[in-house]
């Protein structure tokens, strides 16, 4: 029986996501060891391995074979667009993501005006604005810090991951409109998913039980 591979997004997803796991019988004791250096752990009774990962490469390791199985945000399956299948909602991880700007902006969101948006995400705010909204728009891509751009006159909105809301109301922003809700997924190898039907079925299946 070969192994089957699972790659997990870096933080508060992987941690949640191996507490699913030990629901389900699938433990990995080495990952609790945080001083460990390794890059892969596994368990050899079930055959399984886990490695972490940076969320925007979870789905090109799954794409690739890498790995069969990735635990990834939504935002990050829509913005990577890889060839996988999802298929599993996890249910956590729950956010949203929003055109957010001053309230005055919000003008500008009705009556088609070009304006320039910041994000982190410009095939999501691509998508929405050319496809759902109409609108067209100029879309820049930043790293870091998506508020600052409105403050400083970047840009006149930002399209973001939004949770509670806080750093935009400190910083005078609000959320002007919703674009989709976000939540942890499960995705899979296409190859895998044939390969090994039966065994990653029953992971589905389990995983679904305790949801």
């Amino acid at each position: 029986m070969r192994y089957l591979t699972f790659a997990l997004g870096k933080g508060r997803l992987a941690k949640t996501a191996l507490d699913l796991f030990e629901k389900i019988g699938i433990t990995c004791e080495e990952m609790k060891d945080k001083d460990s250096r390794k890059l892969i752990f596994v368990n050899e009774e079930l055959k399984l391995k886990f490695f972490l990962a940076k969320g925007p490469d979870v789905p090109t390791y799954v794409e690739y074979g890498a790995a069969d199985i990735g635990i990834v945000g939504e935002d990050t399956i829509m913005e990577e667009q890889r060839k996988l299948y999802e298929v599993l909602d996890l249910g956590f991880g729950k956010c949203r993501m929003c055109v957010c700007g001053p309230a005055s902006a919000k003008e500008l969101l009705l009556h088609q005006e070009q304006i320039r948006v910041a994000t982190k995400y410009p095939r999501i705010a691509k998508d929405y604005f050319y496809n759902k909204k109409h609108q067209t728009v100029e879309i820049i891509k930043l790293n870091g810090s998506i508020e600052l751009a409105p403050i400083v006159g970047l840009s006149e909105v930002i399209v973001d991951i939004v949770e509670t809301g806080t750093t935009l109301r400190e910083n005078g922003l609000e959320v002007l409109e919703e674009v989709c809700p976000l939540s942890a997924r499960v995705v899979v190898n296409q190859v895998s998913m044939r390969m090994e039907n039966e065994r990653i079925t029953k992971i589905l299946t389990d995983l679904k039980s305790v949801l």
